[in-house]
């Protein structure tokens, strides 16, 4: 019979929001009772086809502005969810924040907060949220992602089950899919060209070390991919980790990109694309980055023509029985196999099904608690566990020595 406990909505219909979907309806043991809202109705009624043709599963769907803090209560009160996934952009998150507020509805997102006229993205204003969380008597799961996400539960097992201190920790990751464009993003253009063009940012000594965008590199030999270069990033992980394990010395992390993608980015810098703030053209303003979103193709189109795999993993350092030890804790996906269960490719295979699990986590009881909560603050056995079940299988490995780097 269904119940209200295991509603859910799910607000976001791009490649995250579609295969954290798909995983829920294949779960219907946790996930009863499934709504897919979005700006665009008929990207959700794309999304309910498909999961209709793979899993004999109907979903509902909703047009909601996401932006619309009484719109969304409005859609919250209609359908009477236990929990409110966001899967949209990262500017909507204190809206939607609000929202479950006012509804006392738990919330869950995969990214934090950053302004729209501001490429800083940080969970000070989420973390503002934890009395009024309380006080409601409802529960906020931030960066239920991959990275962030499972980066983070793999720090936490490591600490729990591989290591008694944590001295350094990387978090790398490399997606070695081709899409055969010239240029284009694996999610979404807008947020990720702000990521990658941001300042490099990384934890040691007890403080933050900054430097320009992109300009430490690495080559890494990746299982599965190959050898790549990777670059120093600051990603939003970093700054929780920094608060939760004060014992980690320094704690980075490295994305790959190929040159080809990187000299593209260059000349959009140079000419002005990746400006955020509003020019003048024809009479009205528009933003560049904004437009560039536009005529790139979109992410969700690459999947049937992705090839290759990713691998994200942890590399940490530390101390285990009195010596000191590195383990590599780390995820392969192909995208191949992500788009033949799901129609998406393994980006966004990689951040929906932690999402899944992520609200699994909250609707069997697993993981609860009242306030804002990071991922890696819960037990990460059970979460480690589904990993396994749901197509996110990771292995650890000791490495003979830390990394030289």
């Amino acid at each position: 019979m269904e119940t209200k406990l295991s509603k859910v909505l799910v607000i976001g219909a791009g490649g995250v929001g579609s295969v954290a979907v798909h995983k829920m309806a294949m779960n219907p043991e946790i996930f009863s009772h499934i709504t897919l809202a979005s700006r665009r109705l008929v990207s959700c009624e794309k999304v309910a086809e498909s999961v209709k043709a793979r899993t004999s599963v109907t979903i509902d769907v909703a047009q909601v502005d996401a932006d619309d803090v009484a719109a969304t209560i409005a859609l919250i009160e209609k359908v009477q969810p236990k929990l409110v996934v966001n899967l949209a952009l990262p500017y909507q998150d204190l809206n939607i924040m609000d929202a479950c507020l006012a509804t006392k509805v738990d919330y869950l997102d995969t990214a934090n907060y950053e302004p729209r006229d501001t490429p800083k993205f940080e969970y000070g204003w989420q973390w503002a949220y934890q009395d009024r969380f309380k006080e409601a008597g409802i529960m906020a799961l931030l960066g239920s992602g991959f990275d962030p996400g499972v980066t983070s539960v793999f720090a936490s097992y490591i600490k729990k089950n591989l290591l008694d201190r944590i001295d350094t920790l990387d978090i790398l990751d490399c997606n070695g899919g081709d899409h055969g464009q010239h240029f284009a993003t694996n999610f979404n253009p807008e947020i990720n060209i702000r990521e990658v063009t941001a300042p490099s940012r990384h934890w040691e000594g007890g403080k933050w070390v900054e430097g320009p965008a992109l300009s430490h590199k690495q080559a890494f030999d990746f299982e599965a991919v190959g050898e790549k270069n990777m670059y120093l990033m600051y990603h939003e992980e970093l700054e929780s980790l920094a608060k939760f394990y004060p014992e980690i010395k320094r704690i980075r992390f490295w994305m790959t990109f190929g040159d080809a993608y990187l000299k593209h980015l260059e000349v959009l810098q140079n000419v002005g694309m990746t400006r955020i703030d509003p020019v003048i053209y024809e009479g009205k303003e528009i933003i560049p980055l904004q437009f560039l979103k536009a005529v790139l193709p979109e992410p969700s189109s690459l999947g049937s023509t992705t090839k290759g795999k990713t691998n994200i993993g942890d590399i940490a350092t530390g101390e285990k029985d009195g010596r000191q030890k590195t383990v590599y804790v780390y995820n392969i996906c192909d995208h191949e196999d992500a788009y033949a269960e799901t129609g998406n490719q393994a980006v966004s295979y990689t951040t929906g099904v932690p999402a899944m699990i992520g609200a699994a986590m909250m609707l069997t009881g697993a993981w609860k608690g009242e306030g804002v909560f990071n991922i890696e603050q819960f037990d990460p056995d059970p979460f480690m566990d589904m990993l396994n079940k749901h197509g996110l299988p990771w292995q650890v490995k000791e490495l003979p020595a830390p990394l030289d780097f």
